[in-house]
C-alpha cells in the first residue's frame, strides 16, 4: 500500500501540571508548585502520529528549525514516522499550557517559525507523488501556502484522495480536495455569504449552529472550494456531509457519546477526525463511510481523554529520559484501597492501570515505570485468572493470580495490585477512584469503558506509547514454536 502523506505546520506542546496552595507575595499571583512536565506533538505532528496509530507507513512535511523544541518534536515522532523538513524562517512554535487540577490557568506561546518559500528538495516532491491520500492538516505556519506544495496539490487532486483541515490563518484549501474538514467555528469564518433576498435566511448560515443552517453552510463552502465534498464537524453533535449533491447528518453512534459529567479536554479532536478519514479513503473507503467511522473515533478518542493521552513524561532535570521512579521509602503497606487512602490523605496522585500481565515482560516493565512517574503511587488492577480465561481462552493464564500479582509487586514501580473478576476494571475504579488512569497508546481511538468512571470521579486517562514487538500472546506462539 503506498504511504499516507501529511502536510502542515507541527509545534510543540507542553503540559506543566502542579498545584496551588498560595499566592505569590505582595501580588494577587497563584504560585504553581510543578509536579510534572508532559510533551507531545502539536499540529500536524499530532494528526501525523494518530495517523500512524492505524496506517502502516506515514510520511510527515513540514517545517521545523535546528534548536531545542525541533529537536524534541523530532525525538517524539521520528520513531513512529518518517518526517521531511521543508526550510524554517524563525524558531519551532512552543504551545504550554500550565494546568491546576486539569484546568487551563495559562498558555505560554513561544516561537515565531513560518515556512520559507524557497524551492522544496526532490525528496519532498517524491513524496508527495508517492502519496496513496494526503491530509493537509494547516495551522497556519506556511506549509499549506507553500507555491511548490500547492502545485503538486493541485496536480495530484485528480488521482490521490486530498483530506484538508483548513485554518483560519491559513490558505484557502486547493481546488479539488476529495474532503474538507473545517469546524463549525472555523466554517462560519471561512464563508463569506453575499447579498440574499430578502426572507431567504441566507445570512443566518454564518450564525445560526442548529440544523438546517449547518447543511446549507456545508453545501456553499463544498462549491466555495470547488471540494468533492466538505465535512462540518459540530463537536457532540458529530458532522454534516456535504457529499457530491447530497447532504447528510453524521450523528456519534450511541456507544461512542460522552456520558460523565465533567468537562472532556477536546484538544486534538479535530486531528483525530482527519487523520482517520484520510486512513479511511488511503483503504479504500468512500468517504460517507470514512466520515462515519472518523465521528466514531474523535467522539471515543475524547472520552479516552484527548491528546493528552499521547502525552510523554519528562524530568525537568533530564529532559530526554522518561522519568524512572523508584518506590517510596519505607514501602507502602496494605490493600490496594490503604494506599490509595493514604496517597489521597498526604494530597498525593493515585495512578491505577490494568490487565493480564501474564509473562511480564519489558513492554510491561515500562509502561509500569512510565505510569508510576504519573503519581505518588501505582495500583494494578489485574484480571482473576477467570477474568483471562474468558478473554484469552483455554489455556490462559499461564501463571496464576497470585503469582502474577506476586511478581507485579516485587517491581519498585507497582505499589499495590487488586485483582478483579469483571471482564473491566470498572467495578473496581468506582471504589479506587484514581487520580489517572494509564492504558498502552494502542489503545488510543479504541473505547474505553474504564475512562466515564474515572472521569465522573475527576480523574484523568493517560495512554503511553508501548515498547514495539512486546506481547505475551507473541511470546507464547514463539515458546510453541520453538518448542
Amino acid at each position: 500500500m503506498k504511504p499516507l502523506v501529511v502536510l502542515g505546520d507541527v509545534m510543540l506542546d507542553v503540559d506543566v501540571d502542579g498545584t496551588v496552595d498560595r499566592l505569590c507575595p505582595g501580588t494577587p499571583a497563584a504560585v504553581v508548585d510543578v509536579r510534572r512536565e508532559l510533551r507531545r506533538p502539536g499540529g500536524a505532528g499530532l494528526a501525523a502520529l494518530l495517523a500512524a496509530r492505524s496506517t502502516d507507513e506515514v510520511l510527515l512535511i513540514t517545517a521545523v528549525a535546528d534548536d531545542e523544541t525541533g529537536r524534541a518534536l523530532l525525538d517524539l515522532l521520528s520513531s513512529e514516522l518518517t518526517v521531511l523538513s521543508v526550510a524554517l524562517r524563525g524558531t519551532t512554535v512552543r504551545k504550554t499550557r500550565v494546568l491546576v487540577g486539569g484546568q487551563s490557568l495559562v498558555r505560554l506561546d513561544t516561537g515565531d517559525g513560518t515556512a520559507d518559500p524557497a524551492p522544496v528538495d526532490a525528496e519532498v516532491e517524491r513524496a508527495l507523488r508517492s502519496a496513496g491520500a494526503i491530509l493537509v492538516a494547516d495551522y497556519g505556519g506556511g506549509v499549506a501556502g507553500h507555491p511548490d506544495v500547492r502545485r503538486a496539490l493541485t496536480e495530484l487532486a485528480p488521482t490521490v484522495p486530498i483530506v484538508w483541515d483548513p485554518h483560519p490563518r491559513g490558505p484557502a484549501p486547493t481546488r479539488g480536495a476529495r474532503l474538507i474538514s473545517p469546524n463549525l467555528s472555523e466554517a462560519r469564518l471561512f464563508h463569506r455569504p453575499g447579498p440574499a433576498a430578502p426572507g431567504s435566511g441566507r445570512d443566518a448560515v454564518a450564525r445560526d449552529a442548529a440544523g438546517p443552517d449547518v447543511v446549507e453552510l456545508a453545501a456553499n463552502l463544498r462549491d466555495d472550494w470547488l471540494a468533492h465534498s466538505v465535512a462540518v464537524t459540530t463537536g457532540e453533535a458529530g458532522a454534516v456531509l456535504a457529499d457530491g449533491r447530497r447532504v447528510r447528518t453524521v450523528p456519534v453512534p450511541v456507544d461512542a457519546r460522552i456520558t460523565s459529567s465533567a468537562e472532556p479536554d477536546t484538544c486534538g479532536a479535530g486531528d483525530c477526525f482527519a487523520a482517520t478519514v484520510s486512513a479511511n479513503l488511503l483503504a479504500g473507503a468512500t468517504v460517507a463511510e470514512a466520515v462515519s467511522d472518523a465521528v466514531a473515533a474523535a467522539a471515543r478518542f475524547i472520552v479516552a481523554g484527548g491528546a493528552c493521552t499521547l502525552s510523554v513524561p519528562v524530568d525537568p532535570a533530564v529532559p530526554v529520559d522518561p522519568v524512572v521512579p523508584t518506590r517510596p521509602t519505607p514501602p507502602r503497606l496494605g490493600s490496594a484501597f490503604d494506599v490509595a487512602a493514604g496517597i489521597r490523605a498526604e494530597g498525593g496522585r493515585v495512578v491505577a492501570t490494568g490487565g493480564c500481565f501474564d509473562l511480564l515482560h519489558p513492554g510491561h516493565v515500562s509502561l509500569l515505570r512510565q505510569a508510576r512517574a504519573l503519581g505518588d503511587a501505582l495500583i494494578v488492577c489485574l484480571n482473576s485468572d477467570d477474568s483471562v480465561r474468558r478473554l484469552k481462552g483455554l489455556g490462559r493464564p499461564i501463571l496464576p493470580a497470585r503469582d502474577r500479582a506476586r511478581l507485579l509487586t516485587e517491581l519498585a514501580s507497582v505499589d499495590a495490585v487488586a485483582i478483579f473478576d469483571e471482564p473491566s476494571p470498572v467495578a473496581l475504579l468506582e471504589r479506587l477512584r484514581p487520580d489517572v488512569w494509564v492504558k498502552g497508546g494502542d489503545y488510543a481511538g479504541a473505547p474505553l469503558p474504564e475512562s466515564e468512571v474515572v472521569h465522573r470521579h475527576g480523574g484523568e486517562t493517560v495512554l503511553i506509547p508501548t515498547v514495539h514487538g512486546y506481547s505475551t500472546s507473541r511470546l507464547v506462539a514463539a515458546a510453541q514454536v520453538s518448542g
